[in-house]
């Protein structure tokens, strides 16, 4: 019954039905022939209405709305420029100060495709004029973008600590310490690529000065949301509030690159993201009100109790499947229908919660510039009409290697996730 639920799932999705709704329909149809007719319409408004009634939910829309005030208002753009000034003269400058806009702009929107669209525009076309290999700036870009769901502020790591009851604070905590790692591999092979061409001119401190002066509102953004966070002023949902509030001040009034007239056009934008969203999980709480019917979690408990098969083996299981489903489906959809499963599994094979957030985000991030529909490759598609995407994949692999690469450090050093949680209480 399971597996007709499933392929029912996977033939909406290949006749092109959007995932929410496609888990929708397949959670009715299995409520209405698991329970009848009356029982399931009558608990479908009640699953729809629980899923949603959690605060901490409601730093959803806020993020959301933050990144896109954020956008709109070209931050991404000043960051960049930023980075051009101070980083441009080393080895491979272009793309490092790309990957550190990225970094910063992540860190501030914690939207990866706002982060690629943002900093590609801009990005793409200095380094292809600087004579940098057209798949090396795909790639950069690409997997630059990827980094906003694992950096805090991040919307996936919301979405697991409601399904996890996990601390949204250790959560994002436990994010930094694996983001800065990453963002420094990612700049250590931009270095090794473009080691040998010619660098640009340095900056002078004067123009240093100037850029820092120009871009230092935007930089104390997460200083102000994370920092606020962690110093117990305010909570991760409050930080939400307080950084969308900050965000339109300094769109309004310090940059003044948004006007009353654009609010319409953010707040459609926003209301559009957060409906997509929590559709997905109306959608995969539906669905999974059904696997716990049939008994699945249970199921899959007792398989693996059963099997007595070393933990590591089905860890490593465990990240197939996500990065098998990572080329099919988007970021939230994973996480909103796996989790539910997974975590009671992750918990009694005696993995850390926290860590194994950092190993699902980074898969997340893999997922982002995988084939056939990794979301990222599609952005830089659309702001990258001459690439095609034989070329943004080809670009992308080596930055794929170096997260599966950090996924196998954390096995072996899980501290990397946990020491920071552990040490900030």
């Amino acid at each position: 019954m399971l597996a007709a639920f499933c392929a029912l799932i996977i033939l909406l999705l290949l006749v092109g039905m959007p995932v929410a709704f496609s888990l929708m329909l397949a959670g009715v149809l299995g409520m209405l022939f698991c329970l009848g007719g009356a029982s399931a319409l009558a608990s479908i408004p009640v699953i729809a209405y629980k899923t949603l009634d959690d605060f901490v939910l409601t730093a959803v829309p806020l993020y959301i709305l933050m990144s896109q005030i954020l956008l709109k208002g070209k931050v991404g753009n000043e960051l960049f420029e930023f980075g051009s000034k101070w980083l441009g003269h080393l080895p491979g400058g272009l793309g490092i100060a790309t990957v550190f806009a990225c970094a910063i702009f992540a860190a501030i929107s914690g939207s990866s495709v706002a982060t690629a669209v943002t900093i590609g525009a801009m990005a793409i076309p200095e380094m292809l004029k600087r004579g940098y290999p057209r798949e090396a700036v795909l790639g950069t870009v690409a997997a630059g973008g990827t980094l906003g769901i694992l950096i805090p502020p991040s919307i996936p790591m919301i979405l697991y600590g409601s399904i996890t009851d996990e601390s949204v604070g250790k959560l994002f905590l436990s994010g930094i310490v694996p983001g800065v790692i990453l963002t420094l591999a990612f700049i250590a092979y931009i270095v090794y690529v473009a080691w040998g061409m010619k660098r640009q001119e340095k900056a002078s401190w004067q123009e240093r000065v100037a850029v820092l002066r120009s871009n230092i509102w935007g930089l104390l953004l997460p200083i102000i949301v994370v920092g606020g966070i962690y110093t117990g002023a305010f909570t991760p949902t409050e930080a939400a509030a307080v950084g969308t509030v900050y965000s339109l001040i300094i769109t309004f009034f310090v940059y003044r690159t948004v006007h009353l007239s654009d609010m319409p056009e953010i707040l459609e934008s926003s209301v559009k993201t957060t409906s997509m969203i929590f559709a997905i999980m109306i959608g995969a709480m539906l669905f999974g009100f059904i696997l716990t019917v049939l008994q699945v979690p249970q199921g899959l408990m007792a398989l693996v109790t059963n099997a007595d098969v070393n933990r590591w083996l089905v860890f490593i299981g465990i990240n197939v499947v996500l990065l098998i489903l990572g080329c099919f489906l988007e970021t939230v959809s994973i996480i909103l229908i796996t989790l539910p499963m997974l975590f009671p599994v992750v918990k009694h094979l005696g993995f850390d919660l926290i860590w194994f957030n950092v190993v699902l985000l980074i898969n997340m991030e893999l997922a982002l510039i995988s084939p056939p529909i990794g979301m990222n490759l599609f952005v830089i598609k659309g702001i990258s009409p001459d690439s095609t995407i034989g070329q943004i994949i080809r670009g992308s692999m080596p930055f794929a290697l170096i997260m599966a690469l950090e996924i196998l450090l954390l096995c072996f050093v899980p501290e990397l996730a946990t020491w920071l949680p552990r040490v900030l209480k």
